[in-house]
């Protein structure tokens, strides 16, 4: 696979039933269906490097704008509940025509909502990868991890309490983002980034949009309206489908010892877990080509005309 920028890709809009979304789009339109989901504080321009790897290698790659991200509309229902991000994913998945060996790709944000659809009884996708951020059963800690790692993971998830201040934070993301970029994988470069970010988040509208997925994530536990209260049910439990599990050493969001046991969660439905050494929060944009490799190899070949 060769190296890619992938600074000129296709901006495709797609008008779904319930809202208008985004994306960047790279590779053969005739290709196979990765669906990609960035997550906070990032953008669509977050899969700019592996969007060409796995087009070279017979994808078609859509990267939304999730829901609240500039271009893409601020929905109307005010709702970013994972049942709702799920929903979003799934309404895109069926405007390609529902292909049967569609993958879902997904970092931070988007690793949840790749996580809560791979748990859905239905799924449709036949394989899917998370980075970041693993499926919820597979987040507690070794039963001798001791309270180090739990006073150690309240200190990384700061920023999460920190977005629920209503004003406070929206006034604050031109000094939080950097931040966050600049903790979460330390030694990156970030500037890019940072600027895409920013450019998705030009209104107060659409940064009370990016950080609602966090105010909506400490009601978790309550119903978001239908259409989405069935996808959310299912926010909390394992993938039904294989699924790769991706995660790096030096990643300063979550406490390795609430990693450990991801390949347990992930092996009855065929899943594998691998974690890249010395890569940060970003691990995709550090290690492109190690990423794009693990990727390839876990979803070529594996397509229903092949068994």
């Amino acid at each position: 696979m060769g190296a890619h920028e992938g600074d000129h890709p296709e901006t495709i809009e797609y008008r779904l039933p319930h809202l208008t979304m985004t994306a960047l789009a790279w590779g053969d339109p005739g290709g196979r269906l990765a669906l990609c989901l960035h997550g906070f504080p990032d953008s669509a321009w977050t899969w700019r490097h592996l969007g060409p790897a796995l087009a070279d290698r017979g994808f078609r790659v859509i990267a939304p704008f999730t829901r609240g991200y500039a271009p893409t509309t601020v929905p109307d229902d005010g709702v970013y509940d994972l049942g709702a991000l799920a929903y979003d994913a799934l309404a895109l998945y069926r405007e390609f025509g529902a292909p049967r060996d569609a993958v879902l790709i997904g970092h931070d944000w988007g690793a949840l909502t790749t996580n809560t659809v791979a748990a859905q009884p239905d799924c449709p996708f036949r394989r899917v990868a998370s980075l970041a951020v693993p499926p919820v059963p597979a987040m507690r800690p070794r039963r001798d991890a001791g309270v180090g790692a739990y006073l150690r993971q309240l200190r990384f998830s700061w920023y999460i309490l920190f977005n629920q201040l209503p004003g406070i934070s929206e006034r604050s993301l031109d000094r939080l983002i950097p931040r966050l970029w600049h903790d979460w994988s330390p030694g990156y470069r970030a500037d890019t980034d940072i600027a895409h970010v920013l450019a998705a988040l030009p209104t107060a509208a659409h940064r009370t949009a990016a950080l609602s997925y966090y105010r909506a994530f400490v009601r978790v536990a309550g119903k978001p309206p239908a259409p989405y209260t069935e996808l959310h049910r299912h926010w909390d439990e394992a993938p039904r489908v294989p699924m790769l599990y991706l995660h790096g050493s030096a990643d300063t969001t979550l406490h390795p010892a609430f990693t450990a046991g991801v390949g347990e969660v992930l092996a009855p439905a065929g899943g594998v877990s691998e974690t890249l050494t010395g890569a940060g929060h970003f691990l995709h944009l550090e290690q492109p080509a190690h990423v794009a490799e693990l990727l390839v190899d876990f979803f070529v070949g594996d397509s229903p005309d092949k068994h």
